[in-house]
């Protein structure tokens, strides 16, 4: 576990000592659109940057990792330059990075594809119909890629979809599967058990590493699923390779 650098911590934003080579710059500890903001925020201006010795850097749902090259930047003077990057905005306040993409998934929902759209929706005290309108209703924020190559968790869901994950583990869901627990939802790049409860299924490819570019989405872009009949998922299934996804620059 990272020890704080900090006594009093937490008081954010919080910079830990990971290893010996590494950094996390935490915005929060919870769940946060603004702390997820500022992460991806941050990030980006340590990229442009170019701190001496970083060789490379991530986000997490509300973190920023670093890694460095101790040969060309001690701990103390990389804990400086951060601090003092850290001192020039306000991150809960800056705007998302540029760059980023909307996306527009094709997804069906329910049927034999994704059966635990009934459940999911009788938890969040909806009909499965009222479900999809607003598991669909907005663009949802790529949060973090993480848990499988290229696999996004996106949100977040209004507070009716903050539902816990099932006690069991479903035994497997299949790459694309569409998934939802705790104001979130997550898109699998790969066939995997997993405790969140299928509610989607899409046949948008995360992972192609034949690409210059593998991972298909990046933190801090934009996805809003489209419904679609099974028929009609089928058929984009057999005759699109991006699974019917369409994309443009976002807001």
């Amino acid at each position: 576990m990272p020890t704080p650098d900090i006594a009093d911590a937490p008081h954010w934003p919080v910079v830990h000592t990971i290893g010996v080579d590494g950094m996390l710059i935490s915005f929060s500890d919870t769940l946060d659109e603004a702390a997820n903001r500022a992460a991806l925020a941050f990030r980006e201006a340590l990229e442009d940057a170019g701190l001496q010795g970083v060789l490379e850097t991530s986000t997490s749902l509300a973190s920023v990792y670093l890694r460095f090259d101790l040969r060309a930047a001690d701990h103390k003077v990389m804990r400086s330059a951060l601090d003092a990057m850290l001192r020039q905005n306000d991150w809960y306040e800056t705007p998302l990075p540029s760059g980023r993409t909307l996306w527009r998934v094709p997804a069906v929902f329910g049927t034999d594809l994704a059966p635990q759209l009934d459940e999911a929706a009788a938890m969040a005290g909806l009909s499965p119909d009222q479900a999809i309108a607003a598991l669909c209703a907005a663009p949802l924020r790529v949060q973090a890629i993480g848990f499988a190559p290229g696999q996004p968790y996106l949100g977040q869901l209004p507070p009716e979809w903050d539902l816990p994950r099932q006690t069991g583990l479903t035994p497997q869901v299949p790459e694309g599967a569409l998934a939802v627990a705790i104001r979130q939802m997550v898109l699998f790049s790969v066939s995997t058990p997993t405790g969140w409860r299928h509610v989607g299924q899409t046949a948008l490819p995360l992972f192609r590493p034949d690409q210059p570019e593998p991972f298909t989405l990046r933190p801090g872009d934009d996805v809003q699923f489209v419904a679609v009949t099974r028929e009609e998922f089928e058929n984009i299934r057999r005759n699109d390779a991006l699974g019917g996804a369409t994309s443009q620059a976002a807001n």
